[in-house]
């Protein structure tokens, strides 16, 4: 009763319906830390939510859930499942998750590793997260890494829960044919050709160089054909 919020939910549907907006039901009890995680009260809450996705959706309001931040390795799966089936299968968007809590700096890669694995289990929706997460307000580089990370992580479910490959394949296919133009217009980040200004007109890599593979296999066929 001292939340506004719950008491006056009804209400705040109908201002939903009113401009067509979708509802996000966040979990304030998400867990802070690993050790919290899918503890007593982020699941009573995440019961609460499953309520109120019934009383929206009987009201004729669109919703989706909001879900943990903080979950390792080992409980994703079945924190994905466990909303889908209290929530009846209503859209989930998770913070991350972050599968350790020590990545201090480096939270967008344990965010990417959590994201992907949630994505496929269920989840709907990756909330991005910067590498200056717990540190202080990201600036515009922390952003960028944060959404590239993401992105990864959504394109890496993505290809097992829709077999989004087709992107992949071409990049490698351009990969074997050393045409650089292509595989960085196809990669996650176009913009990370201006870091590597030399590799371009079928130019190896430094990983390589003159041991490169693929050169030496075309140049072996050439001479084969001639």
């Amino acid at each position: 009763e001292e939340n506004p919020l719950l008491t006056h939910f009804s209400e705040i549907l109908e201002i939903v319906k009113e401009y067509e907006a979708t509802i996000s039901l966040g979990d304030a009890l998400r867990p802070g830390c690993l050790k919290d995680s899918s503890d007593v009260f982020q699941i009573q809450e995440l019961l609460t939510l499953g309520k109120l996705v019934k009383i929206a959706r009987k009201e004729g309001a669109k919703v989706i859930v909001e879900g943990p931040g903080h979950v390792p390795l080992n409980e994703i799966e079945m924190n994905m499942k466990l909303e889908k089936k209290i929530c009846d299968e209503a859209p989930f968007y998770v913070l991350g998750p972050l599968v350790t809590d020590i990545a201090l700096g480096y939270d967008h890669i344990s965010a990417a590793i959590g994201g992907a694995i949630a994505a496929i289990h269920g989840a709907d929706f990756l909330c991005y997260v910067t590498p200056s997460e717990h540190l202080g307000l990201p600036d515009v580089t922390d952003v960028k890494q944060g959404v590239i990370a993401a992105k990864i992580a959504a394109h890496a479910a993505n290809i097992v829960r829709k077999g989004y490959l087709d992107r992949d394949t071409l990049l490698s296919k351009y990969r074997r044919e050393l045409n650089w133009d292509k595989v960085f217009e196809l990669s996650i980040d176009p913009e990370i050709k201006k870091k590597y200004p030399s590799l371009k007109d079928r130019k190896e890599c430094t990983m390589c160089g003159k041991y490169c593979a693929i050169k030496i296999v075309d140049n072996y066929l050439k001479k084969v054909k001639k």
